[in-house]
């Protein structure tokens, strides 16, 4: 019988009931699932093409292209929305399941039925609002291309009505008539008692954000509701039953939350982190490490964590560096004798001492919300993780120092030169990245087109490998990962929005100043903030929605950005290290652990080896 825990890091899709056999409907599934995938597939390459040829007309023939970065937001929106929609067929929105995986498997199957039908819910009651939004956008022209910004905000309806019959369909293939319209009609009372209740929550004035965005949100996010669902949703009933606010703001400020420019980066370092995988060069890393330290004891836990620090310099996706170092390192230390839950335990610590290694996915998330310069945060991540990683190998040569390596075979210096040359273009990568930010060659949006690029030349020329099959799939997986994320960046943005009209930023902000002990007291309490955010919210939400709200205060109170930013990764970095052992993960790390499973098959018993410190 699986345990609470071990049902915790299954995907969406292993929890659903079991499909019914429905032919028409898959025929209608794959249609609609065409219409999002191919489009969204094409908008990534679009979007690499077009910041590259940026980054070649400015830095190289001195003309800048003055619309490249306007039509690459325009489109964007386009890519998130569609693969918010890919994201929902796939069951790939974030959402934490360990409340649900303990019910039973009759409630658990209802519960799975209205996490499709809360989403559902909030579309259908934002569509109309943002066919309005996209319509009062037609008086606003773009600046450098001058095209109707109606082109770009038609994303929003166009998304959420795909999502929509994504819904639908998802909701009739998985459940029963009678469950499908129990779980519709449980949706559609809540909507009816809010709003008969609105009168009566008015008057509550600020208390209602405590009931809305407290306790509507968490219990949406224990029902396993998708994390940016419970956000817009929340956010959505609050200021329709409790304000005079229209509506329509909030497809607005879910607009404005994705149109930032430099969180374009996010599918870029994605899809370049799926790209080292495919073309083996990050197992060439790990076969050069490898060769150096595979001979010492508890030496290839020494190059698993120096294999993740150097791909994490690549990618910014950690599920991505997972995939990439573990195939190639875990089947050696099984042979070694190394435990299944070790091998999981320590690449969980690797993937939190490496959330502060450029281009981390939180730190560009901070750059974007806060204004703190992504050069800056990229350079001073840098030494954080390498002070973890000392203290992860100290740990490493305690746990290993009694290992039997009487069948281990020293590498010669001719091993190890020839590793050397074979890795020797992949280790370049990470220095050029940080290169070209830190030299203003590209910024920190345009920097991940260059290593996309020098990855499609090193596959096939260098490294002879580049499997053209996996392309489409792995632009398709790009947009899904990054619509689900960015659909939270949008809903947090739409949600931090209504806090600070409430007046709640600058109360905090107030009281958050007036703590006794000044910075030192102020640090403590985010680091303890961000430990509970992190392991209820995952990071990125909990940037956008605190970031703005307590960056200026660290300033205030003497604390260098940079310093804070640092603090703040890591403390829930932490957290997505430990959070398995607890049974209360969030998705993003369930992706992780998905990773994680395949590569060594844990119990749930390794989560525990995590938080006990191995």
């Amino acid at each position: 019988m699986e345990s609470a825990t071990e049902m915790a890091v299954m995907a969406e899709g292993d929890q659903t009931p079991a499909r019914q056999p429905t032919p028409g409907l898959d025929r209608l599934d794959r249609i609609v699932g065409l219409l999002a995938e191919v489009p969204a597939a094409g908008l990534v390459l679009a979007e690499v093409a077009i910041l590259l040829m940026g980054v070649f007309w400015r830095y190289v023939l001195h003309h800048p292209l003055v619309w490249s970065d306007e039509l690459a937001s325009i489109l964007f929106v386009w890519l998130a929305m569609l693969g918010s929609v890919v994201a929902l067929r796939r069951g790939g929105h974030m959402r934490m399941t360990a409340v649900v995986s303990m019910a039973s498997p009759r409630t658990r199957a209802f519960l799975e039925l209205i996490a499709i039908a809360a989403p559902l819910t909030f579309l259908m009651l934002v569509i109309w609002p943002s066919v309005i939004f996209a319509e009062e956008e037609v008086w606003v022209r773009t600046p450098a291309m001058g095209i109707v910004n109606t082109w770009r905000a038609a994303a929003l309806p166009v998304g959420f009505a795909l999502m929509i019959a994504t819904g639908l369909i998802r909701l009739c293939r998985l459940g029963k008539p009678r469950d499908v319209a129990m779980a519709l009609g449980a949706m559609a009372a809540l909507v009816v008692v809010c709003t008969l209740l609105s009168p009566l929550l008015r008057p509550l004035e600020n208390w209602n954000l405590m009931i809305f965005f407290v306790l509507g949100v968490d219990a949406m996010v224990m029902l396993g509701v998708p994390v940016a669902i419970s956000f817009a949703l929340a956010t959505f009933g609050y200021l329709a039953l409790t304000t005079n606010t229209p509506t329509l703001v909030v497809a607005g400020r879910m607009d404005e939350g994705m149109s930032h420019l430099i969180l374009l980066a996010v599918p870029l370092f994605v899809l370049l982190g799926l790209l080292i995988e495919m073309t083996g060069m990050a197992r060439a890393m790990v076969g050069f490490l490898a060769s150096l330290l595979g001979h010492v004891r508890g030496g290839l836990s020494y190059v698993l964590i120096g294999a993740m620090y150097l791909v994490s310099g690549i990618s910014g996706s950690k599920a991505a560096d997972m995939a990439a170092v573990a195939p190639a390192l875990f089947p050696e230390m099984r042979k070694r004798g190394a435990k299944p839950g070790d091998l999981v335990a320590l690449l969980a610590a690797t993937g939190a001492q490496t959330e502060t290694i450029p281009p981390s996915l939180v730190l560009i998330t901070i750059g974007s919300v806060t204004g703190v310069s992504i050069a800056a945060l990229f350079t001073g991540g840098l030494l954080p993780a390498i002070v973890l990683g000392l203290a992860l190998a100290a740990l490493v040569w305690w746990r290993y120092r009694h290992e039997d390596l009487s069948g281990v075979t020293r590498a010669t210096g001719r091993e190890i030169g020839r590793a050397f040359v074979i890795a020797l273009p992949a280790l370049a990568l990470p220095f050029i990245i940080r290169a070209a930010v830190i030299e203003g060659v590209a910024t920190a949006t345009e920097v991940s087109t260059i290593g996309i690029a020098y990855t499609v030349l090193a596959g096939p020329l260098i490294y002879r490998r580049f499997d053209w099959k996996r392309i489409y799939p792995m632009l398709v997986d790009t947009a899904s990962l990054s619509g689900s994320i960015l659909l939270i960046i949008g809903a947090a943005t739409g949600m931090a929005w209504a806090l600070t009209q409430s007046g709640f930023s600058s109360a905090l902000a107030d009281f958050m100043k007036d703590l006794p002990g000044g910075a030192a007291t102020f640090m403590a309490v985010s680091i303890l903030a961000f430990i509970v955010l992190g392991s209820v919210l995952e990071g990125i939400p909990a940037i956008v929605l605190f970031g703005p709200l307590l960056f200026p205060i660290a300033r205030a109170v003497g604390i260098h950005e940079v310093h804070y930013a640092m603090v703040v990764c890591l403390a829930m970095g932490w957290v997505c290290s430990r959070r398995l052992s607890a049974s209360a993960m969030t998705p993003p790390a369930r992706s992780s652990a998905s990773t994680r499973t395949k590569a060594c098959g844990p119990s749930s018993a390794i989560w525990w080896r995590c938080s006990s410190g191995w």
